[in-house]
C-alpha cells in the first residue's frame, strides 16, 4: 500500500514535513490519509444516517396519537428498524469492498428519501415494514462512515466527533419537531422533515473519499469477517453497550418506582441527553491520552453508582443528577470501544462491526430486560445491567492483559 495521499501530488509530497500531513490533509489515519474534507463528509454522512435513532420516539408516538400505529408498534418498529441498519452495517463490512462510495452513497440516499416519504402513507403493519426497509439504506451510509473511522490512527477521537455531531443534530431536530412540525403537519411532516435531511447525503456524496484502502501498514485487508479476538471484543462491546440500553428505557418507570413523579424520569432523560453532548467533547479530548480500559473503569464505576441511586428512594434531585453523569460517561465510554476492538483485531475488521454491534446492542438490552422486570417491579433491570456490564468490563481487561502479554514476549531480547 501506497503511503501517499490520493489528493496530493508528488512535489507536494515530497516538501511535506516528515512524519505529518500536509495541513489540508487528515494526518491522524493509519492508511493513507483523506482531506478534511474527505473527512468531513465520512463524519456527516454517519449523523445523517443516525439521525433517525434520536427521533424514533417523537415520530412514532405521533403515529400512535393519529391512530396509525398501536402502542406495542412503537417497540415493534424501533426495534427492527434498529435491527436492519446494525445487521446491514454489519454485513457490509464483511462482504463489501469499499470502493465506488460516492455512487453508493447516493444510491443508498435516494431509497433512503423515497422510504422516509412512504411513510407519510403508510399505517399499522405497513409502517414497520417501511421502517425496518429503511434501516437498510441507513446501514449502507453508517458503513461508509464506520469505514473511515476505523481507518484512523485515533478512531477513539473520530468516533466521538460522530457521537458529538449526532447528538447535537438530534437534539435540534428533535426540538424543531416538537415546536413546529408535529403540532401542525403531524407525523407526515416529521418523516417529511427526515426525508429533507436524508436529502443532504446527496451532495455530501460527493466528497465522501471514492474508496477506503487497507488500514494497516501492510496492506491487510479491513473487509471480510474479524477473527476470533476481534468477536470476542465485539462481545465485550455488545455486553456494555446493552447494559446502558437496557436501564435508558426504564428511566421513567425507575423514577416512579423510586416515588418520583413521571415529570421527574423526563427531566432526568433531558438532562442526560444534553450531558451526552459534554461527554463526546471530553472523549474528544481525551482520545490519545488516556487507555481505553482506563475509561472503561471510571465509566464503570459512574454507572454502578447511578443504578444504585435508581434502586433506593432518592430525592429527585439526586436522580436526575446521576442521570446526567451517566449519560455524560456513556458519550465518554462509546468511542473508546473502537479502540478496544483494534487492539484486540489490529486488521480492524473487527473495529469496522463495532458500530453494528453498538447498534443492535439497542435492541438486545431492552430485549433482554423485558425478561428481567415485571409491571410491579422494575429493579430486575439494574441487577441484569451490573451483569451486563461486568462481563463487558472483563473481556476488555482480559484481552488488554493478553495483548499486553504478547507485546512484552515480543519485545524480550531472544
Amino acid at each position: 500500500m501506497s503511503p501517499r495521499p490520493r489528493s496530493l501530488s508528488s512535489a507536494a509530497a515530497a516538501v511535506a514535513p516528515l512524519g505529518r500531513a500536509p495541513d489540508d490533509l487528515v494526518d491522524e489515519v493509519a492508511g493513507p490519509p483523506f482531506s478534511r474534507s474527505e473527512a468531513a463528509a465520512a463524519i456527516a454522512l454517519g449523523v445523517l444516517a443516525l439521525l433517525i435513532s434520536g427521533l424514533m420516539g417523537l415520530l412514532l408516538a405521533t403515529l400512535a396519537e393519529e391512530g396509525r400505529l398501536s402502542a406495542p408498534g412503537i417497540g415493534l418498529s424501533a426495534m427492527l428498524e434498529a435491527l436492519s441498519t446494525g445487521l446491514v452495517t454489519g454485513v457490509a463490512g464483511i462482504v463489501l469492498r469499499p470502493v465506488r462510495l460516492r455512487a453508493i452513497a447516493a444510491l443508498a440516499a435516494v431509497v433512503l428519501v423515497a422510504l422516509d416519504l412512504a411513510t407519510t402513507r403508510a399505517s399499522g403493519e405497513g409502517v414497520m415494514i417501511v421502517r425496518a426497509v429503511a434501516g437498510l439504506p441507513e446501514g449502507v451510509l453508517l458503513w461508509i462512515s464506520i469505514g473511515f473511522i476505523s481507518r484512523t490512527a485515533t478512531p477513539e477521537r473520530w468516533a466521538a466527533i460522530l457521537f458529538t455531531g449526532m447528538g447535537l443534530t438530534q437534539l435540534a431536530v428533535a426540538a424543531a419537531l416538537s415546536a413546529l412540525i408535529l403540532p401542525r403537519f403531524g407525523a407526515n411532516g416529521g418523516y417529511v422533515t427526515v426525508a429533507a435531511a436524508a436529502a443532504l447525503a446527496l451532495p455530501v456524496a460527493a466528497f465522501i473519499p471514492r474508496s477506503l484502502g487497507a488500514a494497516t501498514a501492510d496492506g491487510a485487508a479491513t473487509s471480510g469477517a474479524p477473527p476470533f479476538r476481534g468477536w470476542v471484543a465485539l462481545a465485550g462491546t455488545l455486553c456494555m453497550a446493552s447494559s446502558l440500553m437496557a436501564v435508558a428505557v426504564y428511566v421513567v418507570p425507575l423514577a416512579r418506582q423510586a416515588g418520583l413523579s413521571v415529570s421527574v424520569g423526563r427531566l432526568a432523560i433531558s438532562v442526560g441527553l444534553a450531558c451526552q453532548m459534554a461527554g463526546g467533547a471530553l472523549a474528544t479530548m481525551a482520545a490519545g491520552r488516556v487507555r481505553y480500559i482506563t475509561v472503561f473503569w471510571a465509566c464503570a464505576a459512574v454507572f454502578v453508582a447511578t443504578w444504585a441511586t435508581y434502586a433506593v428512594h432518592a430525592p429527585g434531585w439526586l436522580f436526575v443528577a446521576m442521570t446526567g453523569l451517566a449519560g455524560l460517561a456513556a458519550f465518554v465510554a462509546g468511542p473508546f470501544l473502537i479502540p478496544m476492538t483494534v487492539e484486540a483485531d489490529p486488521s480492524r475488521r473487527a473495529a469496522m462491526q463495532s458500530g453494528a454491534v453498538q447498534l443492535l446492542a439497542g435492541a438486545f438490552g431492552p430485549l433482554l430486560a423485558s425478561f428481567a422486570v415485571s409491571n410491579q417491579n422494575v429493579h430486575g433491570v439494574l441487577l441484569l445491567a451490573v451483569a451486563l456490564q461486568g462481563v463487558g468490563l472483563a473481556i476488555a481487561v482480559m484481552l488488554h492483559r493478553v495483548v499486553r502479554t504478547e507485546r512484552a514476549a515480543a519485545a524480550a531480547p531472544a
